[in-house]
């Protein structure tokens, strides 16, 4: 995060103007790429439309269940997953910088634990994101319990502690 100090605004102003400067740059680049390759100059963000009662279904038919808690129901493997506070707004992008962060040792538990490494689509992600930012959906969640197929495959041991899961791979 910038953080610009207002003891200092001739600096932070440079800071500020730089930092402009620099994204400006980065766009015109982009549309001076597409210009010279024939395509449009416009940039298109996608964002799929979030439904955390999808999320609720994938939580569970995609596995994340078996590791992860929502609302203390789940599995105690992996760090439980609460909402970021009590608000409704969904961060896609740091949901999945979340993940990502932590997909060294999500893909060695999937594999480990399920013989295969659990497949995600940016929908599906976006569903999730939803569902573990949305209280009412959460108490469904809990209300409805689990299948007693997927509470036979819970995970109730920790493999990892929570700060563990800031894995970063050794290089050789």
């Amino acid at each position: 995060m910038l953080r610009l100090d207002s003891r200092q605004p001739a600096r932070a102003m440079c800071l500020a103007g730089a930092v402009f400067a620099a994204m400006f740059a980065s766009f015109a680049a982009i549309g001076q790429a597409a210009a010279q390759s024939g395509g449009s100059t416009e940039l298109v963000v996608e964002m799929p439309v979030i439904d955390p009662e999808k999320g609720r279904a994938l939580f569970v038919s995609k596995g994340c269940v078996i590791c992860h808690s929502v609302n203390g129901l789940g599995g105690r493997a992996a760090p439980p997953l609460e909402p970021d506070g009590p608000f409704s707004t969904v961060n896609i992008g740091e949901f999945s910088a979340r993940m990502w962060r932590g997909a060294g040792p999500m893909v060695w538990l999937q594999t480990l634990e399920m013989g295969y490494q659990i497949d995600l689509t940016g929908e599906d992600i976006a569903h999730l994101a939803g569902f573990l930012q949305d209280a009412r959906e959460q108490a469904r969640f809990a209300a409805a319990g689990l299948p007693d197929y997927v509470q036979d495959s819970l995970l109730t041991e920790l493999y990892r502690r929570p700060e563990d899961w800031l894995w970063e791979p050794e290089l050789e």
